[in-house]
């Protein structure tokens, strides 16, 4: 009876009615878009992070996170392969990088860059070089002296694809090295700063270069999406030797993603409660108006022996109906819209440059967490239906006096 009484009442004014659902599909549309962008940014700054040359852990030698110079190399990379066959799931995957800092230059100009030294074939598996070629073709055991540069790179050092890039670095002799090589392809990143800062040649020949024998500079690893990264990164720990090597997950070679994922949910949990104030004051107001125009009913109510309590729960009940129907209608309108967004995403490429300050990508996907959803939800129920107390309260301690009085 309640509920049938309450979603007639509810409709006596649709224009009253409609004002309030607005309020609330408003709301909660906006808590579903908003946690969905927010999850998006965090998940693709991960993703981007892992897939450019970060992977789930590290193994570098030690000392070389404070100091990447080419003297804190991996000299004996055998052991630790050893090892991580031992240790690592079958699926999981890792290659050998030399890394070290360079100056790349040509007829025209000169830049800092990043000489990664790479194994084509498990790097293609681990890295965003796999797929990010956009002209040419990727390294092959081939391409000796081969180059790989990003497109961004290119335009700044005025260069095109077939011409030669000199690289210079300091060995290990403490001597400059420099070598030059061919431009066989150009890749694309996420971040064009990423596309500046590194270039890729195949591992021999930078070992080679560097007279760096069989050494390395680090030891990236891919686990599956099902593995207990945590788990594994405290198993490479005890199975490593401690003084000479340093093992490092990607939270700690991201400290700047890492800290965003920290403070995210005090973001969404700040953005609901301001979202509710907005959405409470109207629900208050409206539900408090309505309370009035229905003195009279209330009163008759009260007289004809209706208890207080039931006119609170009638009135109560009243803005439930009213907020699971914003909720359905809000909850349909985000969904559909993060199946809009989810194919193209939002493009910032005309903000590029304040993005990738950020950490950011150049294009948000949304993502759905389910607890974000649940909590939207939650928060538009249960405030909602707090908010609504205390109009329910003065309806039920309306007395018949009072509503023959009322005009």
């Amino acid at each position: 009876m309640y509920l049938q009484l309450a979603w007639r009442n509810i409709w006596r004014n649709s224009r009253r009615t409609a004002i309030i659902l607005i309020a609330v599909v408003i709301g909660v549309w906006s808590m579903i878009i908003l946690g969905s962008l927010m999850r998006g940014i965090a998940v693709g700054m991960v993703k981007n992070g892992i897939a450019t040359l970060i992977g789930h852990i590290q193994i570098h030698q030690k000392g070389y996170r404070n100091d990447p110079a080419i003297e804190n190399s991996i000299m004996d990379p055998s052991a630790v392969n050893n090892v991580l066959h031992r240790v690592l799931a079958d699926r999981a995957q890792w290659t050998e990088r030399v890394r070290v800092n360079a100056v790349a230059s040509n007829a025209h100009q000169s830049t800092a860059v990043t000489l990664v030294g790479i194994d084509p074939e498990p790097e293609a598996n681990i890295s965003f070089i796999g797929t990010a070629v956009t002209r040419g073709h990727f390294l092959t055991a081939d391409d000796r002296n081969g180059i790989l540069v990003g497109d961004a790179l290119l335009d700044k050092l005025e260069t095109k694809l077939g011409r030669k890039l000199v690289l210079m670095s300091q060995d290990t002799d403490q001597e400059i090295a420099s070598r030059a090589f061919r431009i066989v392809g150009t890749f694309q990143a996420e971040m064009e700063s990423t596309e500046k800062q590194f270039v890729f040649v195949l591992r021999q020949t930078s070992q080679k270069m560097l007279k760096m024998d069989k050494g390395i500079s680090e030891i990236s690893i891919l686990l599956p999406e099902t593995s207990d990264i945590q788990k594994v990164y405290e198993q490479l720990i005890s199975a490593l030797p401690s003084e000479h090597l340093e093992v490092h997950s990607w939270q700690e070679l991201m400290p700047f993603q890492t800290a965003y994922l920290r403070i995210l949910d005090g973001f969404m949990y700040i953005w609901y409660l301001v979202v509710f104030v907005a959405m409470g004051f109207g629900i208050v107001n409206t539900t408090l108006m309505a309370v009035y125009e229905r003195m009279r009913e209330f009163g008759l109510l009260k007289a004809l022996g209706m208890k207080p309590w039931w006119i609170l729960r009638e009135v109560l009940t009243e803005s439930l109906l009213l907020l699971i129907t914003g909720m359905i209608i809000g909850n349909i309108l985000g969904f559909l819209t993060i199946y809009a967004l989810s194919s193209s995403g939002i493009d910032l490429s005309a903000l590029a440059a304040g993005v990738e300050y950020a950490g950011m990508t150049r294009v948000i996907y949304p993502a759905i967490n389910i607890k974000d959803i649940a909590v939207a939800n939650l928060v538009v129920m249960l405030l909602g239906l707090l908010v609504s107390v205390y109009p329910a309260v003065k309806a039920a301690r309306f007395t018949p006096v009072e509503a023959l009085i009322h005009t």
